[in-house]
């Protein structure tokens, strides 16, 4: 049996790992500079909060329409890109920099334990399999990188405060 509130563990790990970068990765971004643009709250910002909100909108849609595989696609290619995630860029990036990168520690203990229980759980019931989740975690993944440049312009752009 699944209980589909489980699901609700997602985003409540992604939020919570969203705040912890929010408040410091901008200033931190100053000290990566050598291997990445800078980032700026405004654009920053504006990105997390939608990220963030694809990821309630993702898990709303698992729960309401837990029949359709396209979403269950979906949701657990976001949970392992979350997990990806948790290692690179935040570990690599504390590793290689020696100083601390902005959203390791609720990446590696927040959502690399929820999102590997939540996509253990689905492949051990039957509702996903783990090339489907390999695949989907591939596919979710290109995705971001891809509109995370396309957010953090239209975050310069849209947010001043």
């Amino acid at each position: 049996m699944f209980n589909s509130y489980l699901l609700l563990f997602f985003p409540l790990a992604i939020t919570l790992h969203n705040i912890e970068e929010a408040l410091w990765l901008p200033h931190w971004s100053q000290h990566a500079a050598k291997y990445h643009r800078p980032v700026e709250k405004n654009e920053f910002h504006f990105a997390l909060i939608i990220i963030t909100a694809l990821a309630y909108l993702v898990t709303f849609f698992r729960i309401i329409l837990p029949d359709v595989v396209f979403i269950g696609w979906i949701f657990y290619g976001f949970l392992g890109v979350m997990i990806i995630n948790a290692v690179f860029p935040h570990l690599v990036a504390t590793v290689v920099l020696k100083k601390y990168a902005p959203g390791l520690f609720t990446g590696l203990f927040l959502n690399i334990p929820v999102n590997a229980i939540l996509i253990y759980r689905a492949i051990n019931i039957g509702i996903t399999t783990i090339t489907e989740v390999v695949i989907a975690t591939a596919i979710v993944g290109i995705l971001l990188i891809l509109i995370i440049p396309l957010l953090f312009r239209a975050g310069r752009r849209l947010i001043n405060y």
